[in-house]
């Protein structure tokens, strides 16, 4: 057995020294959490911080790694925030790097598939967030869920699970392009029944 963190313990951290659990993240939502931040008063700013926690594992090297939340810590990161809360899940930096890895993946901790959809070694990810690539579809699949094509879940990388659905159904050149229309067609597709196997579904059109 694991031993495992009956009480989540807090800490403090820079930002630009979490561990990332995934490969990519979708830029364009990344942007859209720096604008939100950038319209915040200096109040605002600091009771946001004060709520806002990153859950993480402590891993090999002692460091954190965070399992959510890779889209505003870039986003903070851009936007010069030296600190942030870090609510620790469990500690497993006594585990070898392998094994560590897999237990992660296991607890569907971890997400080792790059911008493309593409399973990778675990030693190729990124090991801070500035390196995460860019995924467009994980871009449109969160402007896909704002725009009502589908509901919130909790399931782990859910809207990984939607950007390759969208992938392969919504051409790189049209969304590049055409990003708006993009969205609509995209929209449309996740509430057919071609989509019913994915968190979140939310029924198809009549």
């Amino acid at each position: 057995m694991w031993p495992e963190m009956h009480h989540h313990h807090l800490a403090s951290e820079a930002p630009e020294r979490l561990r990332p659990t995934q490969m990519s993240v979708g830029l364009v939502e990344v942007a859209r959490k720096r604008r939100e931040w950038a319209a915040l008063g200096r109040k605002q700013r600091r009771e946001t911080l004060q709520q806002q926690v990153f859950p993480a594992v402590l891993g090999p090297g002692q460091r954190y790694f965070i399992i959510d939340h890779h889209h505003l810590g870039l986003a903070l990161i851009r936007e010069k925030v030296d600190r942030v809360w870090i609510a620790l899940q469990d500690d497993l930096s006594w585990l070898e790097p392998e094994v560590f890895w897999r237990t992660m993946e296991f607890r569907a901790w971890a997400h080792p598939f790059d911008a493309n959809g593409k399973r990778r070694d675990f030693r190729d990810m990124p090991r801070r967030l500035t390196d995460l690539d860019d995924d467009p579809y994980r871009s449109l699949a969160g402007d896909v869920h704002k725009a009502g094509g589908y509901a919130k879940s909790n399931a782990p990388f859910a809207e990984f699970l939607w950007a390759d659905f969208l992938r392969a159904r919504i051409g790189a050149r049209a969304l590049r392009r055409q990003p708006h229309r993009a969205v609509r067609a995209a929209v449309k597709l996740a509430k057919s029944a071609d989509a019913r196997y994915l968190p979140g579904w939310s029924g198809a059109d009549s």
